[in-house]
């Protein structure tokens, strides 16, 4: 276990949160109103290999300092969470740098204007109308691609020979493209450029608990090093992107064997409890999420093993102590943060008496929630 000597504050373990979280995508400084008399743990990162050396140790030690929400004055408690939500909604003044993207008279997604560059070699399947319509300058799909199957083609040609120069970490995997969840889908799009096209993308999150003695207890899984996003970094139990021609409760069962070996018979019993959203313009990508979220109560005799690689650890928290870790660190993958925020509500763990609140509510569904 890494601990500062007694000698070290707050202030201290703020300077190496820092250093860890500006070596992270997501970085905005931030301020802590924690008191200045406690003392955390230190931790590394790998500047060269983006991992972050994050230990349980550091978790734990940060979550058990209980006494820091007792002290905690109301008007200013859910700063931390705040914060946490802006991470997942940056770049809102940039975008008038992006051209919608347009399908039979629906806006499906939207192209940043640098990124369009690439797009106008491909004449055969994208067209650039000016001043027509609704949506003034756009681009479009050409009118000779008229199926889905003919679109979903077309549209992966230029993917495969864009590359990974232009859009990293293929996967090899489709996302339906729609302009909202319950309308008809126009093609399919590889999973990686979906924010480069500015599409609605769907997912699910799933909070997995334990009730041991009157008080809930979370699953936190700790993401594999091998991750090529937020490796090392903290996660909740179950999630994954929707694809194409699955539904939200069998995606959750697929995922929940994949991700962490719950059998179909306890993770059929998943409640759907709501949904977050966000958007993030971040260079040429502008992500437009739509998260569902489901909770499931676990056997207490139940522990979670990994199917599928991406996790390295897990484990069982009281809730209470994962409020403090998201509220005072950037140790979380920043759209799971905002999933457990959501979860805090639902359970009573963040209350009306905190300055803020009906805000912060309002903030988990800061994207366009259709």
């Amino acid at each position: 276990m890494f601990v500062l000597p007694k000698s070290h504050t707050l202030t201290k373990m703020m300077q190496m949160s820092c250093k860890f979280a500006t070596s992270l995508p997501f970085y905005k400084p931030f301020s802590s109103s924690l008191s200045p008399s406690h003392t955390f743990p230190s931790f590394s990162v790998s500047a060269t290999a983006g991992t972050c050396k994050l230990t349980w140790d550091h978790v734990l030690h940060i979550s058990e300092s209980k006494h820091v929400t007792q002290q905690q004055d109301p008007s200013s408690y859910l700063h931390g969470y705040f914060q946490k939500v802006q991470l997942c909604n940056r770049g809102s003044d940039k975008q008038s740098e992006f051209l919608p993207f347009a399908i039979e008279g629906n806006v499906v997604g939207f192209i940043h204007n640098r990124f369009v560059e690439h797009l106008r070699g491909f004449s055969d399947v994208f067209i650039f109308p000016k001043d027509s319509g609704p949506f003034g300058d756009c681009v479009s799909l050409h009118p000779l691609l008229k199926t889905a199957d003919e679109r979903t083609s077309a549209v992966g040609y230029v993917i495969e020979h864009l590359g990974e120069e232009h859009i990293p970490g293929i996967r090899n995997e489709l996302y339906p493209v729609k302009s909202s969840f319950d309308k008809p889908i126009f093609f399919s799009l590889e999973r990686a450029a979906a924010p480069y096209f500015g599409i609605k993308a769907y997912g699910i999150h799933m909070s997995g608990y334990v009730e041991l003695d009157g008080e809930k207890h979370l699953w936190i899984a700790k993401r594999s090093h091998s991750k090529s996003t937020y490796p090392g970094m903290l996660d909740h139990l179950v999630a994954g992107g929707l694809p194409h021609g699955i539904d939200c409760q069998e995606n959750v069962v697929k995922e929940c064997e994949e991700e962490a070996g719950i059998p179909r018979s306890i993770s059929i019993k998943a409640k759907p409890v709501g949904a977050v959203s966000y958007m993030d313009i971040d260079g040429y990508r502008y992500k437009r999420d739509v998260l569902f979220c489901y909770d499931l109560i676990l056997p207490e005799s139940f522990v979670p093993k990994n199917e599928d690689g991406e996790v390295e650890s897990f484990k069982l928290i009281p809730v209470k102590q994962v409020a403090e870790v998201i509220r005072t660190t950037q140790f979380f993958k920043p759209n799971c943060a905002i999933v457990i925020i959501d979860f805090l509500f639902r359970h009573g763990y963040i209350s009306p008496e905190n300055h803020g609140y009906l805000n912060l509510l309002r903030s988990l569904r800061e994207g366009d929630c259709s």
